[in-house]
């Protein structure tokens, strides 16, 4: 089994669904409320691991219930957690507002996920021997760099989701073999507002980038390939929270077994579409039988 190493965060999820997101300054009544373990980090862990690998967590919770919680869903989707430290204080959480279109507003308040930023003995040991490392922007940008560098000087691949985007110092661009924004990352990054103009600006940092394009697909650049549109199954979303890490962690995943890239792509949009078919972000990602299932239908 390929190994994915996770440096990245947790959050327990606060999700409030209602039938329409309010305005500034509004109040509307939900429907219903949920409290959901998550995190970019976290779902991105669960998603490689549903997916087929062997994953391991490096990042930190609270001394809270949450922070329980979260431990015990990552190690029931048999992601290790032995690199996963507790810390005095509460844990992170994402604060998030559901609507009847599937879509999402977050506002993520980092708590434990603060202390990550910096490397602790045995992380790097840890990042050498997987095949792949996933990034994310929800711990502190220090800590994010120490670990690219770390898996770049080990020659393992580096998969960095740039959430919450936010400027991208050059020893991590460096560092980064592979970018996974969605339209908006990508268009924040680059100044460019059309996707696929977007893409090809990223080519200036990095060698290959992913855009994904929500319901549409997603676009795959390279400087060494020609662009490659890949569409996503067509489904009914009932919540889109989750669907762009479920889809990198199965992508992590399909890329580690040395399947084409198109191929990759394909699998890891229908492990997304599989997941906002229903409701939550780590609670929604799909096994790997019902991702080959859907791939293959």
């Amino acid at each position: 089994m390929t190994h994915i190493a996770v440096l990245g965060s947790t959050n327990m999820d606060l999700v409030a669904f209602v039938a329409k997101a309010p305005q500034r300054g509004e109040t509307v009544t939900g429907r219903e409320f949920r409290t959901i373990p998550g995190g970019k980090g976290a779902n991105q862990a669960i998603a490689a691991a549903r997916a087929g690998a062997t994953v391991s967590m490096i990042g930190a919770v609270g001394n809270d219930a949450a922070g329980t919680r979260l431990r015990e869903t990552l190690e029931h989707s048999g992601v290790d957690t032995d690199f996963l430290r507790t810390v005095e204080g509460p844990s992170g959480t994402a604060h998030i507002v559901v609507d009847d279109e599937g879509g999402n507003s977050i506002v993520v308040v980092p708590g434990a996920n603060g202390t990550v930023d910096h490397l602790s003995p045995g992380d790097e040991g840890l990042i050498a021997s997987a095949d792949t490392l996933l990034l994310q922007l929800e711990i502190p940008l220090a800590a994010v760099v120490a670990g690219a560098a770390a898996a770049h000087r080990h020659g393992v691949r580096t998969i960095l989701t740039p959430s919450p985007v936010q400027p991208l110092p050059p020893e991590l661009l460096a560092a980064t073999d592979l970018l996974v924004p969605n339209q908006y990352e990508a268009i924040t990054l680059t100044g460019r507002t059309d996707p696929r103009e977007a893409a090809t600006a990223l080519l200036e940092l990095v060698p290959r980038a992913v855009v994904t394009l929500g319901a549409t697909g997603c676009l795959y650049v390279s400087r060494d390939a020609e662009p490659l549109v890949v569409p996503a199954p067509r489904v009914e979303a009932v919540d889109t929270t989750g669907a762009g890490d479920t889809f990198t962690g199965a992508l992590a995943v399909a890329l580690a077994e040395e399947k084409p890239v198109r191929e990759a792509l394909s699998w890891a949009a229908a492990a997304a579409s599989l997941s906002v078919e229903r409701a939550g972000a780590s609670a929604s990602m799909p096994y790997r039988p019902e991702i080959d299932a859907r791939f293959t239908a």
